[in-house]
């Protein structure tokens, strides 16, 4: 049986590309590395399953920074999953502190080269830190 798994350098691409998306301020583009019924759950909420939830998902976040940027630091193959680990800045809206976060997203790909399952993992309790303007180091 022949493995659909994409090629390293086909994945690298798709990320690079998705990365592309999450700093373009287009939800869409982000929605469209999904396939129709793809599911992205963050930290373990509730998933957003399909496109149109996707979309609102991204629209949030860059609802949220305006400024937003977004980072590759690495991809990695862990149990035929890819890795995609990232560190985000940018200036929150609400409150016009800067934010630096960094945290990963498992996916699973489907037979067309989308993301089935994506999820995402960054740690909440550092972010809420940065939005209070608390600048003690965590740990």
């Amino acid at each position: 049986q022949q493995d659909n798994a994409m090629s390293p350098h086909s994945l690298w691409d798709f990320a690079a590309n998705y990365t592309a998306a999450l700093c373009s301020q287009d939800p869409a583009r982000v929605a469209a590395s999904f396939s129709d019924a793809g599911s992205l759950t963050v930290n373990g909420d509730e998933p957003a399953i399909g496109r149109a939830a996707i979309e609102q998902v991204a629209r949030s976040f860059m609802n949220a920074f305006p400024d937003l940027h977004l980072v590759m630091d690495e991809l990695e193959l862990q149990a035929h999953h890819p890795v995609y680990r990232w560190t985000l800045t940018g200036t929150h809206a609400e409150t016009g502190r800067p934010v630096a976060i960094s945290g990963y997203e498992v996916w699973s790909i489907d037979d067309d080269g989308l993301i089935e399952t994506s999820r995402g993992h960054f740690d909440a309790d550092d972010y809420a830190r940065q939005l209070a303007g608390d600048d003690r180091a965590s740990g």
